[in-house]
């Protein structure tokens, strides 16, 4: 059991540090990360778009069936609460004019839920046997890289500096170890809450997708660009779709 603990936490960070792939970003020059932002943006929401609907809704169904989708429901209207109530605590005193955009705030807490599961996954998975927890494990770090880059750009996006959404980035995904540990520890008895808790997390990634990233791609009026994040946004369906099929959990 032991050893099984050690598989774990190895996996667990490892695939935690892949948020700093983020770091790479901190050579680019302002104007040029401007450029890039929002295909980048683009691409994020293609990632959550797929993560979604053919990794964490898939998953909560194929346990609690059409529960599932009520909890899908209950996520997204409890992210949108959430931001209400952001927008509502930063509409108050002037200060709100250099205040970081709801979305940073709602990112981070969606992707800290995911990490999380994440975390949750690899735990199970080795605790059956080794052969498992190294195939999900390589499955979960094959699409976190596209996410986490893609999440990077999205704090960018809200406000954060470049380093301060490195750092936020690293302490979301750091959850996973958070979750591997305690999933180790407790799966027994939280294991029948997990697909709800999935399911949650499958309408948050819904709603930032939709009502916060796709308003501002709507923004940009260059055709050319218009094209480029179209292509980006089904760039990061299609990877993650490939990366889910060629890596099946």
């Amino acid at each position: 059991m032991l050893a099984e603990f050690a598989y774990t936490l190895i996996a667990v960070v490892l695939v935690s540090l892949i948020s700093l792939l983020g770091i790479l970003s901190l050579s680019f020059k302002k104007s040029f990360l401007s450029r890039v932002l929002s295909v980048l943006v683009a691409f994020a929401a293609g990632s959550l778009l797929a993560t979604a609907f053919f990794d964490l809704i898939p998953e909560s169904f194929e346990v609690i069936g059409a529960r599932s989708l009520t909890f899908v429901l209950i996520g997204i209207v409890g992210f949108f609460l959430v931001e209400a109530f952001i927008h509502w605590h930063h509409s108050h005193g002037e200060e709100c004019v250099d205040c970081l955009k709801p979305v940073v705030y709602l990112n981070l807490f969606g992707d800290s839920l995911h990490n999380f599961l994440d975390g949750i996954i690899i735990a199970a998975s080795f605790l059956i046997n080794l052969q498992l927890g190294i195939a999900s494990s390589l499955a979960i770090a094959l699409h976190e890289i596209p996410q986490e880059i893609g999440d990077f750009a999205v704090l960018i996006h809200g406000g954060l500096s470049k380093f301060k959404a490195l750092l936020f980035n690293f302490l979301s995904a750091f959850f996973a170890v958070i979750g591997g540990v305690l999933g180790f520890v407790f799966l027994s008895s939280i294991q029948r809450y997990v697909p709800y808790v999935v399911a949650l997390a499958g309408g948050g990634f819904l709603y930032i997708a939709s009502t916060d990233l796709f308003p501002k791609l709507h923004e940009e009026k260059n055709y050319l660009k218009i094209i480029m994040q179209s292509i980006a946004l089904i760039l990061g369906i299609i990877l993650i779709v490939l990366l889910f099929s060629l890596f099946p959990d």
